[in-house]
């Protein structure tokens, strides 16, 4: 009777979280369901019937008027070799730092990990003029290294991959440097294979924030060949007016609602391909 009386109020209360997970995901996913439905709906249904959605209208003209006169490639190519480059640098450089300060002692290491963290607590804002002005100086504005570089090597992949390694045993290391191993042997051959998680999330990290950056392509850069995805969306209702909107029957915000979901497939596809990468890199960098 007992058993009874304590299995229904926890088949309750499984019951009770699925159902608020299920509303809470419902919640989530429908942005995206309406913006998808809504960029194969006709364009004057968009602005008369916004939550409607009538599978027997579906029309790929959006589609084709954004692909017509909106430069979304050049916006991805551009987007992808940034991603590859500054991408590259973050996961090359950042766990070698964060391996130096969680794992090794030298001069002044507390002070200059203390002042990487105060990085941290610094608006971006604040540090668009300082670097605009540096890139001008350089002669890096409207150029791929004036667009990677800054921020290539941030505070907060530092500050993670350090909690990320400072988890390895000691013990592990000292073994490694009986065999003989360098400072490099050691990162190579025992460090990088126990923080796969850790890059991994970290990678996800990297692409989410060059991705989705906007603020400072728009800023460095001003030449159209060298527009990121971002740019390119934000400047696409000037882009269709400039263009053949009067010749095309597709409204804009029907081409508006086509190129977001164009640009939304790369984030879902890396969404359903690593999840379990990133949840296990969080983990294990949450954890020494």
């Amino acid at each position: 009777m007992s058993a009874k009386t304590t299995t229904v109020p926890e088949r309750l209360r499984t019951i009770l979280v699925y159902a608020g997970m299920g509303l809470l995901l419902a919640a989530f996913l429908y942005p995206l369901w309406w913006m998808v439905s809504s960029s194969f709906k006709p364009g004057s249904e968009i602005v008369t019937s916004p939550l409607s959605f009538d599978p027997r209208k579906i029309t790929f003209d959006n589609y084709r008027a954004m692909f017509a006169s909106v430069p979304i490639w050049t916006g991805f190519l551009n987007t992808a070799i940034i991603l590859v480059l500054k991408g590259g640098i973050t996961l090359v450089f950042c766990p070698l730092a964060g391996f130096a300060f969680a794992k090794y002692r030298f001069p002044g290491k507390n002070f200059l990990f203390g002042f990487i963290l105060l990085t941290l607590m610094l608006p971006t804002l604040v540090l668009v003029i300082p670097l605009l002005l540096e890139m001008s100086v350089l002669g890096w504005v409207n150029t791929y290294q004036g667009l990677v570089l800054p921020g290539a090597i941030d505070a907060f992949s530092i500050f993670w991959m350090r909690q990320v390694i400072a988890g390895i045993p000691d013990e592990l290391l000292e073994a490694g440097r009986l065999d003989g191993c360098s400072a490099l042997g050691l990162y190579r051959r025992i460090v990088l294979p126990v923080i796969r998680p850790g890059l991994a999330a970290l990678a996800v990290l990297t692409f989410l924030n060059v991705y989705n950056d906007f603020l400072w392509p728009v800023v460095v850069v001003n030449d159209e060949s060298k527009f990121t995805l971002q740019v390119v969306l934000s400047n696409l209702s000037q882009a269709i007016a400039s263009a053949q909107v009067d010749l095309n029957p597709a409204s804009i915000w029907g081409q508006l609602l086509a190129a977001t979901t164009v640009a939304s497939i790369p984030v879902v596809i890396l969404f359903v391909l690593l999840q379990r990468h990133f949840v296990r890199g969080i983990l294990a960098g949450s954890t020494k």
